[in-house]
């Protein structure tokens, strides 16, 4: 696990209840580098999460100009920058190749958010390529469009592990990640404030923003 060159190349990015921003894990990269390869490696050989990289500190952000009930925010909840280096990690070495070759029962032809050769563009060539196909033995079709609300939200954990454990993947990553949906926090911070840390009790899929089940930054690779 090259630690050092994940820390020398984060992005800026907002920083997490342990208020470590990314300048200064990138900054100080040649001192961190070995430190925290250690802290990865013992969370993932041990498929334990600690406490504070699940605790999510939730900022609403307004969606119009003037907010005047809780529908008109947006949630973000955002995670620790080592937490989210770490989940990039796994699903970059491990979920990312096990999608390349999935098991029988499993397909993914059709999806294209959230791979590393899928795309928007990749999705309207597929439909384009679909509908000119159908349309040189048929007078016409029907194009039907659906947008799931809140769609992560509906995710039960237990379908999703099942799906996982499919993958040939490590067993340490498969319960890593399993660790990883269990016993999450939040807080949320508005106006300079900061809300007592409260569990998260879903048994749903920890959805990015609206439930606070899941924290945004999370990679939403692990719910397809």
């Amino acid at each position: 696990m090259d630690v050092f060159w994940m820390l020398d190349r984060l992005r800026p990015t907002a920083a997490g209840l342990d208020a470590i921003p990314a300048w200064f894990l990138r900054l100080g990269a040649p001192v961190f580098a070995a430190p925290v390869a250690f802290l990865f490696h013992q969370s993932v050989i041990e498929c334990v999460v600690p406490s504070q990289w699940k605790t999510a500190g939730i900022t609403p952000v307004p969606k119009v100009s003037k907010p005047v009930q809780p529908s008109d925010f947006r949630p973000i909840s955002l995670t620790p920058v080592l937490s989210r280096s770490l989940e990039r990690y796994i699903v970059r070495s491990y979920i990312y190749p096990a999608l390349q070759h999935p098991p029988p029962g499993l397909s993914f032809d059709d999806q294209f958010a959230f791979r590393p050769s899928g795309s928007t563009t990749a999705a309207v060539i597929a439909l384009l390529h679909t509908v000119c196909t159908m349309l040189s033995t048929n007078g016409f079709i029907h194009v039907l469009s659906f947008d799931f609300t809140k769609a992560f939200d509906t995710v039960r954990h237990a379908t999703l592990m099942s799906k996982m454990a499919q993958l040939q993947i490590p067993d340490s990553v498969y319960n890593w990640i399993k660790d990883f949906f269990q016993d999450d926090c939040h807080c949320t911070r508005y106006a300079g404030e900061c809300s007592s840390v409260a569990e998260v009790n879903c048994t749903k899929s920890k959805t990015y923003l609206f439930s606070k089940c899941f924290p945004h930054n999370c990679i939403p690779i692990l719910l397809l």
